[in-house]
């Protein structure tokens, strides 16, 4: 495979995910920054109104990257099968994640791709950014530096920011660590497991009054940070549904004693 197929096939497992995006015109403008720099994939997540003729109007030349936007109804489903992915947010409001400057978010994203993974940028709502939920979906955050005095990008300004990052390490030759090459888990998959974890984590009366809510999003940041294989995976549930199991066992033991 030469220099452009290897590029073209790493764009192509690249998408940029537009959440609940109000203005139409946006989407439009987003479609044209990441088409200029070599990328295709666009995701709306409950767009407040597409199609759209204002969105047509600014793709300028990207009528194809709107014409294949694939729509989706909420976040979760739009980033289902992909094992990366990376929140663009001004702030993290009390959810904890390890957070990338564009130009190392561009290498996580590259290298991802490289191995073959599917990789998602999400953006929020122009006015009000992701919600604590969406952000709770993503591995890492990236933060683009912006003046302090005068912080505001707009949608589309932000995606060509990440759009050319990861245009310029593409042109740089950015090469995939060695690592692991068990497939990694995608992000249903890791859903799947935190729904089992937390369930695990009642049966076995884990909490005694602590907020299942701030120990469960403290373990998530764990497993997103560490990011494990289906095989791992597996491993991990495995773990859970014995102990499930020996809950269980040890319930039906103390009902026959008290009988």
């Amino acid at each position: 495979m030469n220099t452009d197929e290897e590029r073209n096939a790493r764009s192509a497992r690249v998408r940029f995910v537009l959440v609940n995006t109000s203005h139409p015109g946006n989407i439009g403008s987003a479609a044209r920054a990441i088409r200029t720099m070599g990328f295709d994939r666009l995701g709306l997540v409950a767009p407040e109104s597409f199609p759209h003729g204002d969105a047509y109007a600014l793709a300028a030349g990207a009528l194809d990257v709107l014409d294949r936007a694939c729509i989706s109804s909420t976040l979760q489903q739009a980033v289902a099968d992909c094992s990366l992915v990376i929140g663009a947010t001004a702030r993290l409001r009390g959810v904890s994640l390890e957070e990338w400057s564009p130009r190392e978010a561009a290498t996580r994203v590259l290298e991802a791709a490289e191995r073959g993974r599917e990789v998602a940028l999400v953006f929020g709502n122009e006015r009000v950014g992701l919600s604590n939920d969406e952000i709770m979906l993503c591995h890492a955050a990236v933060h683009i530096p912006s003046d302090p005095g005068y912080s505001s990008l707009n949608l589309a300004q932000a995606v060509q920011v990440l759009a050319y990052e990861l245009r310029m390490a593409q042109l740089a030759g950015v090469a995939a660590r060695v690592g692991n090459t068990d497939a990694p888990a995608t992000s249903i998959e890791l859903e799947g497991f935190f729904t089992h974890l937390a369930t695990t984590l009642d049966d076995i009366d884990f909490h005694k009054g602590r907020s299942p809510r701030t120990i469960m999003r403290r373990l998530r940041k764990l497993f997103l940070r560490a990011q494990p294989d289906q095989r791992e995976l597996r491993v991990l549930r495995g773990i859970l549904a014995d102990a499930q199991r020996m809950a269980r066992l040890a319930k039906e033991r103390i009902d026959d004693e008290s009988d």
